[in-house]
C-alpha cells in the first residue's frame, strides 16, 4: 500500500515498531483526504502480516502472501474497520433507521466493545476475541470525531486496559471533537497536506490528465482524497458553474441563481451517494455534499484573502475576511439542520453586501 508524502509520520511509526514497544492506540490526525486511512491500513498490513518488514511501511506493494491477499480483498478476519454507515447493515433496527450522521455507542458495542445494546441484545466484544490468524487484531475507527459522547466514554476502558495483541487506530480531521481523556491514552500522529511535489507524484500515479491538474490542485489543497472525490463526482462542473457567480459576488453583485445553483450541486451529490449505496442515509449524504460545497467556497475565499494580503489590499482583506466569517456561520447553521436553501440564500445576500 503506497502512501504519498507523510515521511515524518511513517518514520515515527516505523520507529515505534522497531523499538518493540509499539503503543496499542493511535490517533491519525490531519485534514480530510490527505491519506490517514491509507496509512492506517498500511500500518495494519505490517502489524498483521509477519512477512511484512516494518521498514517498508508506506511503500509496500500488494503483499504476495495469504495474509496480503486477504488484506487486499478486504476480508482479513483480524482487520476491523468501523464506519458510521455500517449502521445500515446492523441487525439492530434502531441502528438501521438512524441517519448515519454519528457513530453511536450501539454500533461501537457491536463492532468493538461488546455489551448491551438498545435492542436488548448482549454482544461479545470483538476486541477481546483471539486473533483468527494469530498475528494480532487491528481496529480502525474512521471519522472518529463522529463517535458520540457515550461511545467515547465507553471506549476509555479499552484504551486504559487494552486486550493483548490489539491495536486501535482512530482517524480524524477534527481532533478537537475527541475527549481529552481519549487523546491522553493515545499516541497522536499529525499528518499535513501534501506538498506540490508529492501531489504531482499522486497525479502521476492516478494518471490524472495534465489539463485537469491546475484546478484539481487548487481544489484539493494537498489532499489526494479530495482530488479523487472531485474526479469521481465531476466537481469540475461545480467549479465551472459556480466560479463565475462567486466572482460576481466578490464584486458586490447579487446573483439571483447562486443559491439555487449551490443547492442543486448538493442534491446531485446526495443522489449520487444514494445511487452508489441504496442503504445510505439521504440526510448524511446531503451533509457530506454540503461539506464539499463549503470546501469549494472556502478555497475560493482563501485565494482571495491571500491575494489581498499579498498585494497589501487592506479593504480586500477585511471584505474577504467577512465572507470567511459568514462561511463559518453557514457551517454551524447547516450542522444544526436549518433549512439549507434559506441558509444559502442568506449567504449569497451577505456575500454580495460584504464591505
Amino acid at each position: 500500500m503506497q502512501v504519498f508524502g507523510h515521511s515524518e509520520a511513517i518514520e515515527l511509526l516505523r520507529g515505534a515498531m522497531a523499538s518493540g514497544r509499539m503503543h496499542h492506540a493511535w490517533v491519525l490526525s490531519g485534514p480530510m483526504g490527505v491519506g490517514k486511512r491509507t496509512l492506517a491500513e498500511a500500518l495494519a498490513a505490517v502489524l498483521l502480516d509477519p512477512s511484512a518488514p516494518a521498514e517498508q511501511l508506506g511503500c509496500l506493494p500488494v503483499l504476495q502472501s495469504p495474509v496480503g491477499a486477504l488484506l487486499e480483498a478486504g476480508t482479513h478476519p483480524d482487520l476491523h474497520i468501523i464506519r458510521r454507515d455500517m449502521a445500515a447493515w446492523s441487525d439492530n433496527a434502531q441502528l438501521r433507521e438512524r441517519k448515519q450522521i454519528s457513530i453511536p455507542i450501539d454500533l461501537l458495542r457491536e463492532r468493538l466493545l461488546g455489551g448491551h445494546t438498545g435492542d436488548g441484545k448482549v454482544h461479545e466484544a470483538p476486541a477481546y476475541r483471539h486473533p483468527v490468524m494469530g498475528h494480532g487484531k487491528v481496529f480502525i475507527i474512521d471519522e472518529a470525531e463522529r463517535l458520540d459522547l457515550p461511545g467515547q466514554n465507553a471506549l476509555l476502558k479499552t484504551l486504559e486496559e487494552p486486550p493483548p495483541d490489539t491495536t486501535l487506530i482512530l482517524i480524524t480531521d477534527r481532533p478537537e471533537r475527541l475527549l481529552p481523556t481519549v487523546h491522553s491514552r493515545c499516541q497522536v500522529v499529525h499528518m499535513a497536506p501534501l506538498n506540490d511535489d508529492e501531489m504531482t507524484g499522486w497525479f502521476d500515479h492516478a494518471d490524472v490528465p495534465t489539463d485537469e491538474r491546475p484546478w484539481l490542485s487548487q481544489w484539493a489543497c494537498g489532499s489526494p482524497g479530495m482530488a479523487q472525490a472531485a474526479l469521481d463526482r465531476d466537481l469540475r462542473d461545480w467549479h465551472d458553474t459556480l466560479s463565475p457567480m462567486l466572482h460576481q459576488l466578490d464584486a458586490g453583485t447579487w446573483v439571483p441563481d447562486a443559491a439555487e445553483a449551490m443547492q442543486s450541486r448538493i442534491e446531485a451529490w446526495t443522489d449520487a451517494a444514494v445511487e452508489e449505496n441504496p442503504k445510505a442515509s439521504r440526510e448524511a449524504a446531503g451533509r457530506d455534499g454540503a461539506e464539499m460545497l463549503l470546501r469549494m467556497l472556502s478555497t475560493h475565499v482563501r485565494a482571495n484573502l491571500f491575494a489581498a494580503a499579498t498585494s497589501g489590499d487592506v479593504d480586500g482583506v477585511q471584505r474577504h475576511g467577512g465572507v470567511a466569517d459568514q462561511l463559518s456561520v453557514v457551517e454551524r447553521r447547516l450542522g444544526a439542520s436549518l433549512n439549507r436553501k434559506h441558509v444559502l440564500e442568506s449567504l449569497v445576500a451577505s456575500w454580495a453586501a460584504a464591505d
